[in-house]
């Protein structure tokens, strides 16, 4: 069995005791973190290391960020679209055990109709058109990240106190769309799954003991790689834990030996 997560941590440096808190009781195969904030050259590659896991990161002060941690080998490492020129550091890449793995941080958007949202919705199409070509050269490949968007109204806590949103916007829900369309699941979909199930709530307004939340970090798959998974869940237990992130981690589980 092969496990794959996910987890935005809103600054590794803060919260790197609880990812070894988390991985001492979840071991997975392999991780994609998001928005580190801290340069590459500060990045704790020792106490990683000393929790048996390799890694690859693509980082930059105070903002942004993403790496791949992996139990196993990570080859073929990409960092950034290909071929794009953002100073902004969001997309990291690489195969372990044969599956293409990739970690997005997406922007947040900010605003709809600001400069920020319309800088999202070209980062998406970017991504869209990388991607198209990954699948055709991976056929067991992953997605994983803060999307920052909830592909659907049941991915959020009030639809109507959201409706027209930044993360719940017509624009950027069929920018996401477009990506699944290009033969990639919505792994936590294909389950039975808890009604009332984030993976971010909101520091303010009590968000957290309240459950008003969204489900903006996903695990999307190939259909070959899909067709593989037995299960993916969010496991907001350290939402709970002090000085916590504000995401919570997901898990997809795959029969791969």
């Amino acid at each position: 069995m092969m496990r794959i997560a996910t987890w935005n941590v809103n600054s590794l440096r803060v919260r790197l005791p609880h990812l070894a808190q988390w991985l001492a009781t979840n071991p997975v195969d392999a991780i994609g973190l998001q928005e580190l904030k801290l340069p590459d050259e500060q990045f704790p590659r020792a106490e990683i290391e000393a929790l048996g896991l390799h890694a690859v990161h693509y980082g930059q002060k105070t903002y942004n960020g993403v790496a791949i941690l992996a139990r196993g080998t990570l080859a073929d490492v990409t960092t950034g679209i290909p071929g794009d020129d953002d100073p902004q550091r969001r997309v990291i890449a690489a195969t372990i055990g044969g599956v293409r793995l990739i970690n997005v941080y997406v922007p947040n958007g900010q605003e709809v109709g600001s400069e920020k949202y319309a800088y999202k919705l070209a980062w998406l199409e970017r991504l869209r058109a990388w991607l198209a070509g990954e699948l055709t050269r991976h056929p067991q490949l992953a997605i994983v990240g803060d999307f920052n968007i909830a592909p659907e109204d049941r991915d959020v806590h009030d639809p109507a106190k959201w409706e027209g949103s930044v993360h719940v916007s017509e624009p950027e829900r069929k920018a996401l769309a477009a990506i699944t369309g290009l033969g990639l699941v919505d792994l936590f979909r294909r389950f039975e799954q808890p009604p009332g199930t984030w993976s971010w709530w909101d520091y303010r307004m009590g968000a957290f003991r309240r459950n008003h939340g969204l489900r903006i970090d996903l695990v999307l798959a190939s259909a070959a790689l899909a067709a593989r998974c037995k299960a993916c869940v969010v496991d907001r237990s350290p939402r709970a834990w002090e000085r916590p992130s504000d995401h919570a981690p997901v898990v997809a589980s795959f029969d791969i030996g």
